[in-house]
């Protein structure tokens, strides 16, 4: 990866939608010659995918929940089943293993505690192989970045 592919994606983070013109020309590449590079960026995977930033405030969802999954055993089978699982219920939105205490911390969005505490109730403590359950709420984002620095 060069400087011109840094730029096409720093620019493409910002604006996903910007037409190839318009990026070929913050790049200061010919319009074939951006457009080549961000196909290769496609292929290669280093873009995943196209999304648009969906309000969490206005889809109903304001509310941030990041809970820590403790597991009966970290046997192999156990883990696959409850990643399974959890791919399965739709408020999780990450769900990360982890080293330390406990196995899983996921963050989970909600409309309100009424609605996590179906959540929790209903879906996370029937996860496969749950053994603790620890859940913080968020007062508030601080921040929240959806561009990756790229060097």
């Amino acid at each position: 990866m060069d400087r011109y592919d840094r730029l096409i994606l720093e620019a493409l983070q910002q604006d996903g939608r910007i037409s190839n013109k318009q990026l070929a020309a913050e790049v200061h590449l010919s319009e074939s010659a951006c457009l080549r590079r961000v196909r290769a960026l496609e292929e290669t995977g280093m873009i995943e995918r196209y999304v648009a930033m969906v309000s969490q405030k206005r889809a109903g969802l304001p509310g941030d929940v990041l809970v820590h999954i403790g597991l009966h055993r970290e046997e192999q089978s156990e883990l696959a089943a409850f990643e399974e699982a959890v791919r399965n219920i739709p408020e999780v939105m990450e769900c990360y293993l982890m080293t330390g205490e406990f196995d899983y911390l996921l963050r989970v969005v909600v409309a309100d505690m009424a609605d996590f505490e179906r959540i929790h109730k209903e879906e996370l403590t029937r996860l496969p192989g749950v053994a603790r359950v620890n859940s913080s709420v968020a007062i508030r984002k601080v921040l929240k970045r959806t561009a990756l620095p790229l060097r």
